[in-house]
C-alpha cells in the first residue's frame, strides 16, 4: 500500500512566533482602524492567543475584529438549528457533564434539532470558539495536522449533515465513515436520523477525536441499531487493514482545502471505499480558489471518477443567493468561492 508523507517541518519557537506576531501586531497599531489589513489582524489574534495561553491554559483569547477576518458566521446556513444549553452559569449541567468527563472549563453544550420528524435532539459538546491552548499548537505540529476541527463547526458540515438526513434512504443498512469530522455533527446526524448499520466517525487531531467520543457516549441513547464509533484518522499514514475497501459510504465536509493532502485524501478514500457499484464517497467543499478543482484531478488520477454538482438542494441554493446578494445579514462575509459548497459525489469507474 502506498503512503503519502511529508518530510517533517523543523519546530518553529514559540519564543520566535511570539516576537514575530508582536512585531507585525505593533506595526498594524499605528494605522488608523480602517487601514488594518485582516490579515494582520489575525496575526495580533494569534499574538494574543499564545501570550494568554502561555500564562493560563484555562485562559481565553481576546477577539477582536472577528467580523472582519473571518468569513465564520454564528449561523451559517443553519439547516440544522442549534442553541447553547450550557454555559458557566448553569451549574447544575456543569456538575452533571463534569461527573462524566464529558466537559470541561473551555467547553459549551450545543442542542442540534434535526430536520426530521420525530427526530431526537443531538447534544454535542465543543470547544468555546474564543479559547485557544498552546496545547493545540503543539498537537498539531506533533501530528502533522490542522486546528480547523478544533476551532468550531464549519459550514458546510451543516450543509452534509442537513443532505444525509434529507437522503437518508441511502444509507440504510450502510456501513458509513465521516472523514475529517470536526466534532462530528454529520456522523451523529447520520447515526440518530438513518438505519445506518455502522457509523465510524473519524478525524486525524486526537485532541478532536476525544471530543468525538464524548459526543458520541452521551448520544448513545438516540442511535437505535446503528452502531457508533469514533476513530483517530491520519489520511497521511497507512490506513488499518480491518477497514480496507470497507465502507459503503463516505461523506465529508470542507476537506479540500490543503493542497498538500489532497494526495493523501484521494489515497484515504480509495483505500477505505468498499469496491461496489454502489459504494460512493459524498463531499461538501467550496472552491477555495482553485483548491477543489486540484483535489479533483488528483482523483481523477487514482482511477475515481467524480461528479460536481453546484445547484443539489433548492433550500440550499436559496439561501446562497441570499447571502450572495446581500438579502441575509446574518453571514456578512459571505462569498460564493469560500463558503458556498459544491456537492462532489466520487465513485469507482465502471470498467
Amino acid at each position: 500500500m502506498r503512503c503519502f508523507l511529508r518530510k517533517p517541518k523543523p519546530p518553529i519557537s514559540l519564543l520566535a512566533l511570539v516576537l514575530f506576531c508582536s512585531k507585525i501586531s505593533k506595526e498594524m497599531e499605528t494605522k488608523p482602524e480602517k487601514e488594518k489589513s485582516p490579515a494582520s489582524l489575525r496575526w495580533g489574534v494569534l499574538r494574543r492567543a499564545l501570550i494568554s495561553s502561555s500564562k493560563s491554559s484555562s485562559e481565553c483569547s481576546h477577539q477582536i475584529g472577528v467580523k472582519k477576518i473571518t468569513r465564520k458566521t454564528v449561523r451559517g446556513f443553519n439547516l440544522v438549528p442549534c442553541r447553547p444549553v450550557y454555559d458557566h452559569s448553569s451549574e447544575d449541567f456543569c456538575s452533571s457533564l463534569k461527573s462524566q468527563n464529558l466537559a470541561g472549563p473551555k467547553d459549551v453544550c450545543v442542542c442540534y434539532e434535526l430536520p426530521v420528524i420525530k427526530a431526537p435532539k443531538l447534544t454535542m459538546v465543543q470547544r468555546r470558539e474564543d479559547c485557544v491552548d498552546l496545547d493545540d499548537f503543539a498537537a498539531s505540529s506533533k501530528y502533522n495536522i490542522d486546528t480547523t476541527g478544533l476551532v468550531c463547526p464549519w459550514p458546510s458540515e451543516d450543509v452534509l449533515a442537513y443532505f444525509c438526513i434529507k437522503h437518508s434512504d441511502i444509507f440504510r443498512s450502510k456501513r458509513v465513515l465521516e472523514l475529517g469530522s470536526g466534532y462530528g455533527l454529520a456522523g451523529l446526524a447520520i447515526a440518530a436520523s438513518t438505519d445506518a448499520n455502522e457509523v465510524m466517525i473519524s478525524d486525524g487531531n486526537p485532541q478532536v477525536v476525544d471530543y468525538i467520543q464524548r459526543n458520541i457516549n452521551f448520544n448513545v441513547g438516540i442511535f437505535g441499531n446503528s452502531k457508533v464509533n469514533s476513530m483517530l484518522l491520519h489520511w497521511n499514514q497507512n490506513q488499518a487493514t480491518d477497514f480496507l475497501n470497507s465502507f459503503d459510504i463516505i461523506v465529508a465536509s470542507d476537506c479540500t482545502f490543503f493542497k498538500e493532502f489532497h494526495e493523501s485524501l484521494a489515497h484515504t478514500v480509495k483505500s477505505l471505499l468498499k469496491y461496489s457499484e454502489t459504494s460512493e464517497a459524498i463531499f461538501f467543499s467550496p472552491k477555495r480558489g482553485d483548491s477543489l478543482f486540484k483535489f479533483l484531478d488528483v482523483i481523477a488520477d487514482f482511477g475515481l471518477q467524480f461528479e460536481l454538482v453546484e445547484n443539489y438542494d433548492d433550500v440550499v441554493w436559496n439561501l446562497h443567493q441570499k447571502f450572495l446578494h446581500g438579502n441575509d445579514s446574518s453571514w456578512p462575509n459571505y462569498t460564493k468561492d469560500h463558503s458556498y459548497p459544491f456537492l462532489v459525489r466520487i465513485t469507482f469507474s465502471k470498467q
